[in-house]
């Protein structure tokens, strides 16, 4: 198996890209299996939803080419790690703005002549893991641990009928936190493959 680990932080040293590190080190860990990063920041992705893309999706335009490109990285992949801090509760813009242009009407989904969605991502497992700066009774109290799932495992892939094989939230307040996440994001990423095998 071989998986596309996405990221979004402005900074190279936080602990989501630190996460992310340790999912891939996980993953590798495995013989025969192996993951790819794609740093969305230092790749200077483009998140704004143009006239370009808004053309495609009226099916009057081509896709763009990075648009393109990023569906490309991502066919080529067996699973989807998505690994992303927590900003006022939701991904940051720059990673939804990723779904919003790559996952495109007849690429990640459809729309059927009776009106019904046809949903194009079956063949594409999901791994969501989020980083915050908080507790899980604050999480859970507030009801932002459901309220986030709904959002992104439902309201993106459920959509597309891609499968969320797991979505945790790493929550760390100080140092023995940020060790855990480190030592959860590896326990992730070996586990993956066989996630993913058994959806086969």
């Amino acid at each position: 198996m071989q998986a596309l680990i996405v990221t979004a932080h402005p900074a190279a040293d936080s602990l989501t890209q630190a996460v992310a590190r340790q999912l891939q080190a996980g993953i590798a860990s495995r013989p025969g299996h192996g993951a790819s990063l794609a740093e969305l920041t230092a790749e200077g992705f483009d998140p704004r939803f143009s006239a370009a893309d808004h053309a495609q999706f009226q099916r009057r335009g081509p896709t763009p080419a990075d648009v393109l490109a990023e569906q490309r990285r991502i066919d080529g992949a067996q699973a989807l790690v998505l690994v992303y801090p927590v900003y006022w509760w939701a991904m940051p813009g720059l990673l939804k703005g990723w779904i919003d242009r790559v996952f495109t009407r007849g690429w990640a989904y459809d729309e059927r002549p009776d009106g019904g969605i046809e949903k194009l991502l079956g063949r594409l497992p999901v791994q969501l893991v989020g980083l915050g700066g908080a507790d899980q009774g604050t999480y859970a109290r507030r009801g932002y641990d459901s309220a986030m799932r709904t959002q992104i495992e439902q309201g993106i892939f459920g959509y597309c009928g891609a499968p969320v094989v797991g979505a945790e939230f790493l929550l760390h307040d100080d140092e023995a936190g940020r060790q855990a996440a480190l030592r959860r994001g590896f326990a992730l990423g070996a586990a993956l493959p066989a996630a993913v095998a058994a959806l086969r």
